[in-house]
């Protein structure tokens, strides 16, 4: 990377661009200051920095300070010992022990798959674990070895039930990744929501304002200012009351059958230092050749994907794309240029590695060619 500068100069301006591998390496070197193994700290480092690789920047690498902030306050357990408890054959219980839920979810859809190997199904719920990022994260984790991968998980309070104005379900998202053959697989990752409170607490310390319909204020009145919004306010769902019962759906998924809190009781992860969050997790991992062949699985999932890009295009746009093709090239393009980070959100950063005598990020404020 060309440029190379610390925080100490020209902090004003930006964005700033960090070489993948280098963001990843740096944010280890943090966590493990922080008491995390080395293996533990390179898979929440990994999983912050995928998520800035494919544009999910809410969930990456300047979200670090936040959760290295609860690790001192002992609200998350650096050094868990995770073991999954086999239920049934096919599904297994695991205890998060309040460790990162990077950890935590990582741990569970790799005993999913085990299971899934052997059975084809798996399904692992977690309880007492901690906010663990992008979804994403962990239906990759299970495409890229082969299988389907399907991720709930719930999150503190931040939607009300439809018609409500109280926060009571979180922006809890649902991830699923199916591999395909030659073309591009099926990659969702979403939030019912129609923004995740971590696009609010951006535009926030960006002093941005928001779109209208992302937020209501605390008396339930549409509002474009983020403060507001974060201020007792809450996010509304998609398609209203649809999106309002899948975010219900993610409570019963994640936290009512795991036996982790639920009906609002997650602890918020930004704002809440009083206890740990108590977050619950459902992953599940299938083969995706039950019913048919292998080859005729990739052979139909081509064909799907084919069809999606062959159609006909509707008004305002140029084409049309699998979910997760955006990712996939902001992914691509963030591999090349580096992964950008704003002025404030680098400050935290550099801020946090000279708290833990470190040495700062390297940065470049022009992206690599």
């Amino acid at each position: 990377m060309t440029s190379m500068q610390t925080a100490s100069s020209k902090m004003e301006s930006g964005p700033f661009f960090v070489d993948a591998k280098v963001a990843e390496s740096f944010g280890r070197r943090l966590l493990v200051a922080h008491g995390l193994s080395e293996e533990d700290a390179a898979t929440v480092a990994h999983c912050l920095v995928l998520a800035d690789l494919r544009g999910v920047d809410t969930h990456g690498l300047q979200t670090l300070p936040h959760y290295l902030e609860r690790v001192r306050r002992g609200l998350i357990n650096p050094r868990p010992n995770l073991k999954v408890e086999r239920v049934t054959p096919m599904v297994g219980s695991l205890d998060g022990q309040n460790a990162f839920g990077f950890v935590v979810a990582t741990k569970a859809m790799a005993e999913a798959i085990d299971m899934a190997r052997e059975f084809g199904v798996g399904i692992v719920s977690a309880r007492r674990s901690t906010h663990f990022g992008m979804a994403a994260n962990y239906s990759l984790q299970a495409m890229e070895a082969g299988y389907i991968g399907i991720v709930f998980t719930n999150a503190s309070r931040a939607m009300p039930p439809w018609g409500g104005r109280e926060g009571l379900f979180g922006t809890s998202p649902i991830a699923v990744a199916a591999p395909a053959g030659k073309e591009t697989p099926f990659d969702l990752d979403m939030s019912p929501a129609v923004a995740a409170r971590g696009k609010i607490r951006r535009a926030a310390r960006r002093g941005q304002s928001i779109p209208p319909g992302y937020a209501l204020d605390a008396r339930g009145r549409q509002t474009t200012d983020p403060n507001v919004a974060l201020d007792g306010g809450t996010v509304q769902p998609i398609g209203g009351p649809k999106g309002s019962a899948l975010a219900m759906l993610m409570d019963v998924m994640g936290g009512v059958i795991s036996g982790a809190a639920f009906g609002g009781d997650v602890r918020n992860h930004f704002e809440d230092y009083e206890a740990p969050q108590n977050v619950g997790h459902f992953v599940m991992a299938m083969k995706p050749d039950l019913f048919v062949s292998r080859e005729e699985y990739t052979q139909r999932m081509d064909t799907l994907a084919r069809r999606v890009h062959a159609n006909a295009t509707a008004e305002g746009f140029d084409e049309v794309i699998m979910p997760g093709e955006r990712e996939r090239r902001l992914e691509a393009k963030h591999l090349r240029t580096g992964v950008p980070f704003h002025a404030k959100e680098m400050a935290s950063l550099q801020d946090a590695a000279a708290k833990a005598g470190l040495p700062p990020l390297p940065v470049s404020n022009n992206p690599s060619s």
